[in-house]
């Protein structure tokens, strides 16, 4: 992997896009998709990456989830401290999720996906998908939004756009798709830019 150091990599960047409310990507709320989701998951360990303020995060706690929520920015991290004062089951951590390997390997049951894909850049997505998967148990879920499908990649960003087939060729091998829609439940602003898939690791 190249040493070269992108804006996405340092946390002065996104901390940066907190305190200028430059953060598109909030939903200032929990994601209509997850909540519905959750209904029908047996309860387990479950990692977000790229939490943000972490409202999904307090979500799946408040119902019995062991949630690992992570970000980079200050900021974020701090929003959902004062945000879960009272809540159990939910361990805040600010990291760099690529350094989350060595100390959680094999040991969640779901991990969130949502805007952490389309943050990093593109050149980390092999990293990434190579996490989740040493993240996970075997017979994990990832349980992902997958956006925004409506953006080039060489459109730059973040958000830097992405494609069903790349997202599918970076989970493939020793991945089962268990379900793949467009879901009625996703906000207007996204409505057909992203898509729900859900793999399933298997080896």
């Amino acid at each position: 992997m190249s040493n070269e150091r992108n804006k996405e990599d340092l946390h002065q960047f996104w901390e940066d896009r907190y305190l200028s409310n430059s953060t598109g990507w909030d939903l200032n709320g929990v994601t209509p998709v997850f909540e519905d989701i959750a209904k029908d998951l047996v309860k387990g360990k479950i990692c977000i990456l790229g939490c943000g303020r972490g409202y999904d995060a307090l979500m799946f706690a408040q119902k019995g989830f062991e949630v690992t929520a992570v970000d980079f920015a200050p900021s974020a991290i701090e929003s959902l401290k004062q945000l879960s004062k009272k809540t159990k089951n939910l361990n805040i951590v600010q990291q760099d999720i690529f350094s989350l390997k060595n100390k959680f390997e094999g040991y969640f049951d779901y991990i969130l996906e949502q805007t952490c894909f389309c943050a990093i850049n593109p050149k980390k997505r092999p990293e990434y998908a190579r996490l989740v998967k040493s993240l996970l148990k075997k017979n994990g879920q990832l349980i992902g939004l997958w956006l925004p499908l409506d953006k080039q990649l060489e459109e730059g960003g973040p958000p830097y756009g992405t494609t069903v087939k790349e997202v599918k060729l970076y989970f493939g091998d020793n991945w089962l798709v268990e379900r793949e829609e467009f879901s009625e439940l996703s906000i207007d602003s996204r409505k057909n830019k992203e898509k729900l898939i859900i793999f399933k690791k298997i080896g």
